[in-house]
């Protein structure tokens, strides 16, 4: 094992340039998801449902039932790909890109709705639910300065009154508060949902991929593995092409320069990492993950204790370049 894991290393550190400069070039090239000039051709009488309709799907009410189902259940010990709880690790893992894309949508159908009111306020909360929980605790209120508002930090609540104290915003008609408020209760559901399918992913992933899981965690881990067609596609795929999973291509009718991070991007070494070594620190965790996945494949280590030292190993490496 000592052997393998040496020659993946050396393939990884032997990217050629060309290699590293298609990560670059691809890491710009992700889809976004509805900008806000989407939203413009809606009417006032619009309802939600014209722009959300994941929760009122069949497939959306399925998978969450048999989650909430599979969550009240003991976990085995070990899992193959043929187990039924396996697929619907992997439908989960879809259904999560959708509700988080949906959150994001109905984010942008509240602050359409909501700037009549309080046109500052998305300036001053940036996470979807948070400001979906700011405008639901604001309601009808004329006042703003008077909204004990709960779950932002001191910093921002300053800033909030000072804002609101010089605000051009103007109250809402009933219908369109009724139904910015509705939206922001749908926004608030599917954080829920979203939250219960990690839940899951924590419980139930150590069963098929221990070792992936110890080194990315388990959420990166079940993206990692649907993407690239399950827990033996992730295994045989080579480690430069574990880096940029989960990219997606901008969407050219905005043309918005946003981008959307790979699955890796999203794990808290690569975050806390210096943006200068992030290209190495990339490089160690998808061939970490690559080494990982494959003894996942053969059941070489059910308990997932090849999976603690890589990760320990990647940090201690970070650790060491910083120096």
């Amino acid at each position: 094992m000592a052997e393998l894991e040496d020659s993946f290393l050396a393939e990884i550190d032997e990217l050629s340039d060309y290699e590293e400069a298609g990560l670059e070039e691809n890491a710009g090239n992700y889809e976004v998801a509805m900008d806000m000039s989407d939203f413009e051709t809606l009417k006032s009488d619009d309802d939600l449902d014209t722009v959300s309709k994941l929760q009122k799907t069949q497939r959306y009410a399925d998978i969450i039932h048999k989650v909430e189902d599979a969550l009240s259940k003991d976990s085995y010990l070990t899992m193959s790909e043929d187990d039924p709880l396996y697929k619907l690790i992997v439908d989960c893992n879809q259904l999560s890109v959708d509700i988080e894309n949906e959150i994001v949508t109905v984010h942008g159908f509240i602050r359409f709705k909501y700037r009549l009111r309080f046109p500052e306020l998305e300036s001053l909360v940036h996470h979807a639910i948070e400001y979906a929980s700011v405008v639901k605790q604001i309601g009808d209120e004329k006042d703003l300065t008077l909204v004990p508002l709960k779950g932002l930090s001191a910093s921002t609540i300053i800033s909030f009154l000072l804002t609101a104290s010089t605000t051009k915003g103007k109250p809402l008609p009933d219908n369109v508060l009724q139904k910015t408020l509705e939206a922001c209760d749908r926004a608030t559901e599917l954080d829920s949902a979203l939250k219960k399918i990690l839940g899951f992913f924590e419980t139930k992933m150590g069963c098929i991929a221990p070792n992936l899981s110890a080194v990315v965690g388990s959420s990166v881990a079940a993206k990692l593995m649907a993407t690239a067609g399950g827990l033996s596609g992730l295994a045989k795929m080579p480690s430069c092409n574990v880096q940029v999973l989960g990219q997606k291509r901008k969407n050219l009718s905005t043309g918005t320069a946003q981008s959307r991070v790979g699955y890796l991007e999203q794990i808290e070494i690569f975050q806390s990492t210096p943006p200068g070594l992030r290209k190495q620190a990339i490089k160690l965790l998808a061939g970490k993950s690559t080494l990982a996945a494959r003894v996942d494949a053969c059941r070489g280590d059910p308990l997932g204790t090849n999976g603690k030292a890589p990760r320990e190993e990647i940090q201690n490496k970070i650790d060491k370049l910083q120096e």
